[in-house]
Parts: C-alpha cells; structure tokens; sequence
C-alpha cells in the first residue's frame, strides 16, 4: 500500500472542490458568504444555481457528476421546503452541507431547518443554523483539512484569531467595564 503525503488532497487552485449551489438567486444574498469564507482560506469553489422543482434534471447531474468533476465538499443552501440539500445527498456520496435560509415564504426559516434535519437514515445532510452560510464554509474547510497540512494550519490560525478577538474584550471589560461597550 502507497502512503500519500501529507498534502495529497490539497485544493489545485484550478480545480473547484467545493460545490455552492442554492435554489434560487435569492438566496445569493446568504450563500456569498461561504464564498468569501473559502476565499480566505484559498479554497476553490464553484458557485451555481439548481433549482430542484425548476431544472430537476439538472440537479441530478449537478449531484451525480460533483465527484467526477473533483468537488469533495457540496454547500448547498435552501429556503421554505428547502429540497436542495436532501435531494442533492440522494444522488452523491459525498458530504453535503446545509445552510437553511430564512425565505420569505417560510415559517421563520424552522420549515427549511427541519427538512435538513429529518433526513432518512443513509441519507445525512450536515446543517448549520439558518442562515450560517459563514459555518457551513468553515465546516467544509475543516472537512478538506483532513490530510491537508496547509489548512489545518490555516484552520489553528483562524480559531487564534477568534480567541484573541474575545480576549481583547475580556481585557477591555476589565479596564472600562460595561461603559464602553
């Protein structure tokens, strides 16, 4: 058996590994979050729209081509029913992240939670919180991180810097007290 290096699934800049898609233009206001969030890490993406009651067909190859095309990583974002996510896990094998958006048609975003959530045994669907699209980036990096010294590392200076940010502001606290905040 071949041991690989280290970094043998590092993303080629060239090549997307991580899919984003949502149902709808709409939802682009909460999806180019993830986005940003895997431009940071320097992580390649492709960004589209499938809609699974407008272009069912093209869901299915969107899902069924993913592995293929080199995706590791789907993030897809749904509101109302929210079948996007489900239905993309139903034709892929590879890990599908749910980012439930709070749509105007919904009830609060709970529909689009609970449709991620319930999903039949076999057939997961990782969920962030409604309108997590940063979490659901994040998630996908530490997925990738897996093997890939490159991000691990970025990923221990991303967590560095969210525990110096709330430490600044223990320390501010101590000086100032609630007055300055």
């Amino acid at each position: 058996m071949t041991t690989l290096p280290p970094d043998h699934n590092a993303p080629d800049a060239s090549t997307p590994v991580v899919g984003i898609i949502m149902g709808s233009q709409s939802d682009l206001r909460v999806m180019n979050v993830a986005a940003e969030v895997l431009r940071q890490f320097q992580v390649p993406f492709e960004i589209t729209l499938v809609s699974p009651h407008r272009t069912p067909h093209r869901l299915v190859e969107y899902a069924e081509s993913a592995r293929k095309r080199g995706l590791r990583v789907v993030i897809a974002g749904g509101g109302g029913a929210a079948h996007l996510p489900g239905m993309v896990a139903a034709f892929t094998t590879l890990p599908v992240i749910g980012v439930p958006i709070n749509a105007a048609t919904s009830i609060a975003g709970l529909d689009s939670v609970l449709s991620m959530l319930q999903m039949p045994a076999g057939v997961p669907v990782a969920t962030v919180a409604l309108d997590n699209a940063a979490n659901a980036a994040i998630l996908a990096v530490q997925m990738l991180a897996i093997g890939n010294a490159r991000l691990a590392d970025a990923l221990e200076k991303y967590r560095a810097a969210l525990r110096d940010k709330v430490m600044r502001t223990v320390d501010e606290l101590r000086k100032g007290g609630l007055d300055d905040f």
